[in-house]
């Protein structure tokens, strides 16, 4: 089985919230070095701050991961091994721009396509999304469930995803597709484009109400950071993943308005909870099968929701009213 230690990666949005985690996951795990290619649309070099700090075997290029040249050039330059694709556009962007929501993720992923092909690099692991799948036709959802995606972002991941699947089957490139389910903790943008924890922690500490879209009741399955941090590497390091889309989840579904409720008692928010129509496109219900996980990567998440939800909310009091979002 191949070890990551030694190894020269690239991780395509390694400045954004998960490539930062998975950053220094795989400075401590000893590799040759880590080189990043981010275009810092959400992505922030306070992010990297502990990378940068810590460690000497970084580089990082403030480019796009979609522009062919610019692509073939840091591969060649930097000697790279594995590149981990996770450069992507926020989901919610599909409601402003939906045509580039659509295509960041079709062409960033022919890019790579190309370049593996032309053995510029050994092994692609690639993160697509839960959001692939749309609502659940049945749950726990497994790799067989069918692709509906409900947003451009969700079809330009599926879309990038059934790209993969082809160029393995017809080339045998080294590849993995990893399906992470809904990633929360640290870092997670909370300014433009964020995701429902950091929008309600953001709005409680500035003394807004939370809010909810729909009924709350629609479901989600909340995966820790760096579970998908740690998961990424071991799908690397175990062969019998290639080949193969293997989700990432923790199996429990949670209610959106759950949730908020969770948020609220720890700030020990007892006021109401403002009710917004129904976002368009939204999934209804998302729940994951992790055994394919667990039966090839010997995968289990370590942290719950509960204590993630706590170390994700202490770290957005630690940086409340902070400017986080320079770029450097």
């Amino acid at each position: 089985m191949p070890s990551i230690k030694n190894k020269n990666v690239l991780i395509t949005g390694g400045a954004g919230f998960i490539g930062s985690h998975l950053t220094d996951m795989l400075l401590k795990s000893g590799v040759g070095k880590v080189v990043i290619v981010d275009n810092f649309f959400l992505g922030k070099m306070s992010n990297l701050k502990d990378a940068l700090t810590n460690y000497e075997n970084i580089k990082i290029y403030r480019d796009d991961a979609r522009n062919f040249g610019v692509m073939q050039a840091i591969i060649q330059n930097e000697e790279i091994e594995v590149v981990f694709n996770l450069a992507t556009i926020a989901l919610n962007y599909s409601f402003f721009n939906p045509f580039d929501a659509y295509m960041v993720n079709v062409e960033i992923a022919n890019t790579l396509l190309e370049l593996q092909k032309l053995g510029q690099y050994k092994t692609l692991i690639h993160s697509s999304s839960s959001e692939a799948y749309g609502t659940a036709l049945y749950s726990p959802m497994d790799e067989n469930h069918p692709l509906n995606p409900t947003t451009p972002y969700a079809a330009g991941k599926a879309a990038a995803d059934l790209m993969i699947q082809s160029f393995y089957n017809v080339l045998n490139l080294d590849i993995a597709i990893i399906r992470p389910f809904n990633n929360y903790g640290p870092r997670q943008n909370d300014k433009q484009l964020a995701a429902i924890i950091p929008l309600t922690a953001r709005r409680i500490q500035n003394g807004e109400r939370p809010v909810i879209e729909g009924t709350g009741k629609q479901t989600r399955d909340f995966i820790y950071v760096e579970d998908t941090a740690r998961a990424f590497v071991m799908a690397y390091e175990n062969e019998n993943s290639r080949g193969k889309v293997i989700n990432l989840g923790s199996g429990i579904e949670t209610t959106i308005h759950e949730l908020i409720q969770n948020i609220s008692e720890y700030y020990d928010y007892k006021g109401e909870i403002e009710f917004r129509p129904e976002r368009k496109a939204d999934v209804n219900r998302l729940c994951a099968s992790a055994l394919l996980a667990n039966e090839i990567l010997g995968f289990e998440p370590r942290v719950g929701l509960k204590d993630g939800l706590k170390l994700t909310l202490d770290w957005y009091n630690e940086h409340a009213g902070k400017d986080i979002e320079s770029n450097g």
